[in-house]
């Protein structure tokens, strides 16, 4: 709890994935993959309750492990490939209301975020709570800027993303940022349902594009078990993680 705020914490991994098979599972630097946001939730102490909203009994057994909660599986119309996350937090917050458990906000963690610590989650819980807002994700700068990004037309001719001229000093360029997917806030009201956005978040969380790694692909899994390894995570276990 945080400001007379309850904070609850979802993270959903579902049993299916076919670019990366048990993806949600594989060991990064000794620890399965979905464990690495149960840890930084579990250390971040203005979590109420940290939810791994999953389908797979495995999955849930060892998030258990870890620490997290697992109160019920989701259903299978809600772990598809074309299933929504939104969906699947309406859900669970959902269920949870009817079990006796409410919650002012809900903080998503994606597992493919691995490198996200505790001190991202106390530092945005403080700003959207602090400031009242309804909703925020974490943003990253973005290496590449819109100015010089380029469509290609039918006629095979680059146009610009942007209007205007593109003849500017790069120390010139207007920052930009992008979407990184590691934290999502959202307000549990009446609001939250099925027509939300989670990507349309308003109000930004900034953080060092160091720790917006984001798995998808064997060669996201070997990077980030290399940055991992040189920032020191090992196998320190269930008891200990920062």
């Amino acid at each position: 709890m945080y400001s007379g705020k309850k904070i609850l914490a979802v993270i959903p991994a579902r049993g299916g994935s076919k670019g990366l098979p048990d993806k949600n599972i594989l060991p990064l630097c000794g620890i399965p993959l979905v464990a690495h946001s149960v840890l930084a939730a579990r250390n971040c102490a203005y979590i109420d309750d940290t939810v791994v909203s999953t389908d797979s009994p495995r999955i849930a057994e060892i998030a258990e492990a870890y620490g997290a909660w697992v109160p019920f599986l989701r259903p299978d119309g809600l772990a598809r490939d074309t299933s929504r996350t939104i969906d699947s937090l309406v859900y669970t917050a959902g269920r949870l209301k009817e079990m006796g458990h409410t919650y002012d906000y809900l903080i998503l963690l994606q597992p493919t975020q691995p490198y996200r610590e505790a001190f991202h989650l106390t530092e945005s819980i403080e700003e959207i709570a602090d400031n009242q807002w309804d909703s925020l994700a974490s943003v990253s700068p973005s290496p590449v800027h819109p100015i010089l990004m380029r469509r290609i037309s039918g006629d095979g001719l680059l146009e610009p993303f942007l209007t205007g001229s593109s003849t500017v000093r790069r120390q010139d360029f207007p920052p930009v940022y992008h979407i990184n997917g590691s934290i999502y806030i959202n307000r549990l009201d009446d609001g939250f349902d099925g027509s939300v956005s989670l990507n349309d978040n308003r109000r930004p969380y900034v953080m060092d594009p160091k720790y917006a790694i984001d798995i998808d692909t064997w060669e996201d899994f070997r990077f980030a078990e290399w940055v991992l390894k040189t920032a020191g995570r090992g196998q320190e276990g269930k008891d200990g993680w920062e």
